[in-house]
């Protein structure tokens, strides 16, 4: 005969969090080593930080703390906040919150959590069953920890982070410089993309400076959008046709692009001596990119206002 499983209150089984739900965990901290992947020992409650009190400091198999916040209902920012700040205070390597009901805010909390710390934080659902008439007994579940997988992805945003504030840098000063220069652009404001573009007069045709990590370069860029490829060719075939024309009054070889799988069309001049990565280089790169910028488009413009577009 297989018996049912029968769920009951939490509160039937543990009256109060505090003094009975926590000392039963400390004494059985055992079976926390069940759902996770530490083994803690030597669990104690009510260590002081600051003016609160954390439920249970418990310590891996290194000896090194993990905090442990007991909450018998629906978890709430106020313990999600102590749990950080049990944490950062007692400088431990992890932290295990256990709730009766985790909310999908605090779900999606955890995992940027253990993306963007080196700390450890797990979200454990605790449920009380019974089966048939037997002694109630804990549930704990497992909703959220830390894995490898979210560490890299964590990885990568921090990355991609440092990329997109080292590009604001580098347009906030390439524009402060320009200003000066040509009124290319002069609408334009600092941006965490790898471009910067103005329009040329036609729609679909964009003056861009470009920076990647070690390189730069300034190009016009033919783009009409949706629908567009037979267009766009047309238009890069008739710039192509007087290339030698544009190059001249450009005063260097060009990089006409057919761009292998776009709609769009490419004509480029590559910017040697470094890229975003270079911080000690910008001045110089961004003073021949905007040099460039200014004989890039003295160049097209006759050209591209004779379109017929």
């Amino acid at each position: 005969m297989v018996g049912k499983i029968k769920r009951v209150s939490l509160r039937e089984v543990w009256k109060h969090e505090a003094k009975d739900f926590t000392t039963w965990l400390e004494e059985n901290i055992d079976v926390l080593n069940e759902v996770i992947d530490l083994e803690l020992t030597s669990a104690e409650r009510e260590k002081s930080v600051g003016t609160f009190n954390v439920d249970l400091v418990a310590e891996d198999n290194s000896g090194k703390p993990v905090i442990i916040e007991n909450q018998l209902e629906k978890s709430n920012h106020d313990h999600l906040g102590k749990v950080i700040t049990y944490l950062t205070n007692l400088e431990a390597i992890a932290a295990i919150w256990i709730v009766k009901d985790p909310r999908p805010e605090h779900i999606r909390a955890i995992s940027w959590l253990n993306e963007s710390s080196s700390a450890s934080f797990y979200l454990i659902k605790l449920e009380a069953i019974k089966i048939g008439e037997s002694e109630p007994a804990p549930l704990l579940t497992l909703i959220m920890g830390p894995s490898e997988e979210g560490k890299q992805i964590g990885k990568a945003k921090k990355g991609l982070a440092k990329r997109h504030v080292s590009r604001m840098e580098f347009w906030k000063h390439l524009l402060n410089y320009a200003k000066n220069k040509t009124k290319l652009h002069s609408n334009k404001s600092s941006s965490k993309a790898s471009y910067l573009q103005t329009g040329s007069g036609k729609s679909g045709l964009n003056y861009k400076y470009v920076i990647n990590k070690n390189d730069a370069s300034v190009e016009v860029y033919i783009d009409r959008g949706k629908d567009s490829e037979k267009e766009n060719e047309k238009i890069f075939d008739a710039l192509a046709r007087k290339s030698n024309t544009i190059e001249s009054a450009f005063g260097n070889p060009l990089d006409w692009q057919r761009l292998e799988g776009k709609r769009a069309y490419r004509i480029k001049f590559a910017i040697g001596g470094g890229g975003r990565e270079d911080e000690d280089k910008w001045p110089e790169i961004q003073k021949v990119m905007v040099a460039s910028m200014i004989q890039l488009e003295k160049a097209f413009r006759p050209h591209i206002k004779k379109l017929k577009i």
